[in-house]
């Protein structure tokens, strides 16, 4: 049977699954009002931010099934749990990224080599600038989920929304210029867009890989955990700190260097203090402490 979770925990999992619907709803509404835009004006740095919304959606669906299964409890045959399935969901939507972005670039220097006028350009506008309005309440509700929680895969969907209010921006921008004369700026603009999301793409996917790889927590972490061990009265020393990160979890196992003559009982009671002191200032972490006699 599984332990009951914390009310904080039960909170964090609410924040995390509400974040991955208010994702998936943002990119159904713009891609719908940048397909009809993109289809009356034919401009490729809107067909740029709708293939970007398409993936958008891609990414977040990713995002809704592995958060809900990164939260589901440990069991026989996931004993730390499933956590992992975010940091693969965010390893999934890099790959979305890069994909979105070979297309734009092909996209943009097909329009350089063969200049189209744009039709319905202000429309574009409106567009981008409610896009911008959407992704900027987006983004203030998932910076809050990601002080809470610290998910990889919300991250790496914040990451994506952020470089799309530069692409927002510089859309409308070249809608204008397009408008006024100026159509290689249109196809240029498409892009350096394209640029952006490639280099999106790669820090999505590289964070990703350092924990599928088990890389250690930051070092301030790192260090703050031992010297929180080590002023526990009684014990000498501590070394062998091991860290990582499985979705919302931390895990931290440490070797507690304690006199050798200290009794077995005194000995696993000084290592609980050890463990609640860490666990007290990171609530996330999970610590297995080891005793090893001076």
């Amino acid at each position: 049977m599984n332990p009951p979770r914390q009310p904080t925990q039960v909170q964090n999992d609410r924040l995390l699954k509400l974040a991955t619907y208010a994702s998936v709803l943002v990119a159904l509404l713009l891609i719908a009002l940048k397909a009809l835009v993109w289809y009356m004006s034919g401009s490729v740095s809107l067909l740029a931010s709708l293939i970007d919304s398409l993936m958008d959606a891609g990414a977040s669906l990713i995002n809704l099934i592995a958060v809900a299964y990164a939260l589901t409890p440990p069991d026989k045959g996931h004993r730390y749990g499933h956590g992992k399935a975010e940091a693969l969901a965010g390893l999934a939507q890099s790959v979305f990224i890069a994909g979105s972005a070979l297309l734009v670039l092909y996209q943009g220097i097909d329009r350089l080599r063969n200049p189209q006028p744009l039709d319905a350009a202000w429309y574009g506008v409106a567009v981008m600038l409610l896009s911008i309005i959407a992704t900027l309440l987006l983004l203030r509700f998932q910076a809050r989920v990601i002080r809470r929680t610290g998910s990889t895969a919300i991250r790496a969907d914040a990451l994506h929304y952020r470089s799309d209010l530069l692409m927002n921006g510089s859309i409308i921008v070249a809608l204008l210029l397009a408008h006024y004369g100026i159509p290689g700026a249109d196809a240029l603009f498409g892009i350096a867009i394209a640029l952006v999301i490639g280099f999106s793409a790669v820090r999505i996917g590289q964070d990703a890989v350092q924990i599928l790889m088990d890389h250690e927590l930051p070092d301030e972490v790192r260090k703050e955990a031992l010297a929180l061990a080590r002023a526990v009265p009684g014990v000498i020393d501590v070394h062998d700190l091991r860290t990582r990160q499985s979705g919302q979890q931390w895990f931290m196992q440490l070797h507690l260097e304690l006199p050798g003559d200290l009794p077995l009982s005194e000995a696993h009671a000084l290592g609980e203090q050890v463990r609640l002191a860490i666990q007290k200032r990171y609530s996330r972490a999970e610590v297995l402490v080891h005793k090893d006699p001076v």
